[in-house]
């Protein structure tokens, strides 16, 4: 009688005894969910995933990018460009006109607000879409995102190091702009106190400026959701075109359901309906009530958000 054959480790398979297989899935992970080159890694002598793709590499590799470059240029530029416009426009502005616009020449602070008001709907909104949803795509565009994962770098690490970055991107976005805006307004029209728009009330420029980093700060703030939808596109898509696109679209549709009255109080839970609660900081007596409400809409969304990007990306083939 033939004897049955050994299996690797030398023994006979009992009867009966089902062979487990232990080899990649579909999505190129094995039973437990690691990349071949992972599995590998985990007992090669050495192997730290802690240390891989450290966040400066990240910092340099994107830094380096033309795209980080040329967005940066045209965020600097622009507040030269209104401070030329404003030059050529008409000398004076209507007599009683209270509106931003109106009031962007009267300082320094003034002119860094209406520069941020004109420019957090559209441009900084596509500075962070193209931060946050260009960096997976990217990868995977150009067939680097399976080298990286083979490296071996571990799927949430690598998630992380590069949200971590893109934010930072964004983050750094959104300040140089109003900084700018505010350094050019200081040399074009002088440092003088703040007019408040709507009221004509005057405010020592000493007392605004605190609330100014305020300002800043929620601006941040508000385009989370931004960040958080174009990175989960990114992670989805191969296209770093459609992820910086979807993220720009979903601004764009929620600005026009915020102009649709008939919603009612549905309008105050859409991701754009506080992004101008910052002008409340700038008052007399500051409100922040809105505010509030805006970052918690903003943070709860992005939460839910990023949340369902890393479990999307734990389950996505990258050998195909």
């Amino acid at each position: 009688m033939d004897r049955p054959a050994p299996d690797v480790a030398g023994e006979a398979p009992a009867a009966g005894r089902a062979v487990r297989d232990d080899g990649p899935d579909a999505h190129g992970s094995d039973a437990d969910g690691r990349t071949p080159g992972q599995a590998a890694a985990a007992h090669a002598p050495g192997y730290a995933p802690g240390r891989t793709l450290p966040l400066r590499v990240e910092f340099v590799r994107q830094l380096r990018r033309r795209r980080t470059m040329a967005m940066f240029g045209v965020l600097l530029a622009l507040p030269w460009v209104l401070v030329v416009a404003f030059q050529f426009g008409p000398a004076g502005r209507g007599q009683g006109s209270l509106r931003l616009s109106d009031l962007a020449t009267a300082g320094g602070l003034n002119f860094a607000a209406f520069a941020l008001s004109v420019s957090a709907s559209f441009l900084l909104v596509v500075a962070v879409a193209l931060f946050c949803g260009d960096t997976v795509a990217s990868e995977a565009s150009w067939s680097s995102l399976r080298y990286l994962l083979a490296a071996p770098v571990p799927r949430d690490r690598l998630l992380r190091q590069k949200l971590v970055v893109a934010l930072a991107y964004s983050a750094a976005a959104v300040t140089v702009l109003p900084l700018m805006a505010l350094l050019a307004g200081t040399l074009a029209f002088g440092w003088n106190d703040i007019t408040v728009p709507g009221t004509g009330e005057v405010i020592p420029a000493a007392d605004v400026l605190p609330k100014f980093a305020v300002v800043i700060g929620y601006a941040m703030v508000s385009q989370l959701v931004v960040a958080s939808v174009a990175f989960l596109l990114s992670v989805t898509t191969d296209s770093p075109l459609g992820a910086v696109g979807g993220a720009v679209g979903l601004v764009i549709v929620s600005s026009i359901l915020q102009a649709v009255e008939a919603l009612g109080s549905l309008r105050e839970f859409l991701p754009t309906f506080w992004n101008a609660a910052w002008l409340d900081a700038l008052a007399p007596e500051p409100e922040y009530g809105g505010m509030v409400k805006g970052v918690a809409i903003s943070v709860t969304y992005s939460a839910i958000i990023v949340a369902f990007a890393f479990r999307r990306f734990r389950r996505r083939d990258v050998v195909s």
